[in-house]
């Protein structure tokens, strides 16, 4: 096995740890807390999937953007919340429960979501795209869904357990990541560096500004809820995004430097 098979799986390894840990740290009980909550479900969607995919939508003609950098965009306003997700949101004072069932609750949507998306994408753009939805059935599935469902059962039948390898799990899987991401940003860094003189990076700045914004606006008047969905709205999964980026542009190193900035 070569080291460009390893990084790939590293990546995924580490993702999926991240998912399980946080599972460690909640119920089944949480990861449904939206569906008791629909008020902040409705604002939740609207915050990611619909403002977000509207604002990426209009930076077109604000931007004079790659392709490939427009696509990642509207790619990313499309995807679930990332895996990497959850340890910063809680390090930054937000909600175990909230943050469980956004991440749970968003993968399942994004079932419906991404390859409605996709249809709008290819009318907007031009893009003949084609992703099937069976391929992110997979990416969530085997990269939130499971991780976190089994991490929800070892807290359930494990607590004691549960609580000793949350936090060292969590740090392992962080490292890994890391180390993992290195390789890969050596070797897109050509095209990262391409967005700093060609008004990429400013536009993908003012996609985050704007997300962390439209997140905490839509929170609620909870703090903790407020900082998981600013959180939650200017970042996403970096494996929908870029399963739907390649699927246009397979030669294309920008758009996955687009999605790995942010």
């Amino acid at each position: 096995m070569t080291i460009a098979q390893l990084i790939p799986m590293a990546i995924n390894l580490s993702m999926g740890l991240m998912v399980f840990a946080l599972g460690l740290q909640a119920s089944w009980r949480d990861a449904a807390y939206l569906l008791r909550q629909p008020g902040l479900f409705a604002r939740s969607l609207l915050s990611m999937n619909v403002i977000m995919v509207l604002l990426a939508i209009a930076m077109d003609a604000l931007f004079a953007l790659n392709p490939a950098v427009k696509l990642a965009l509207v790619a990313l306003a499309l995807s679930p919340v990332p895996p990497v997700l959850p340890g910063k949101q809680t390090k930054a004072g937000g909600s175990v429960f909230y943050t469980a069932s956004l991440l749970v609750t968003m993968a399942a949507l994004s079932v419906i979501i991404v390859p409605l998306g996709i249809a709008v994408i290819g009318r907007t753009f031009g893009f003949g795209i084609a992703v099937p939805a069976s391929q992110i059935v997979s990416i969530v599935a085997t990269g939130i869904v499971l991780p976190l469902n089994i991490g929800l059962a070892v807290r359930q039948f494990a607590p004691a357990l549960a609580s000793r390898l949350a936090r060292p799990l969590s740090l392992f899987a962080t490292i890994l990541l890391v180390a993992a991401f290195i390789p890969v940003l050596i070797r897109i860094w050509p095209a990262m560096a391409a967005m700093i003189g060609n008004g990429s990076l400013v536009a993908l700045a003012f996609f985050v500004v704007v997300g962390v914004l439209v997140g905490h606006g839509l929170g609620g008047p909870q703090a903790d809820n407020r900082t998981v969905l600013a959180l939650a709205t200017a970042t996403r999964h970096p494996g929908v995004a870029i399963a739907i980026a390649h699927a246009t542009f397979p030669d294309e190193k920008a758009a996955m430097a687009v999605v790995l900035c942010i």
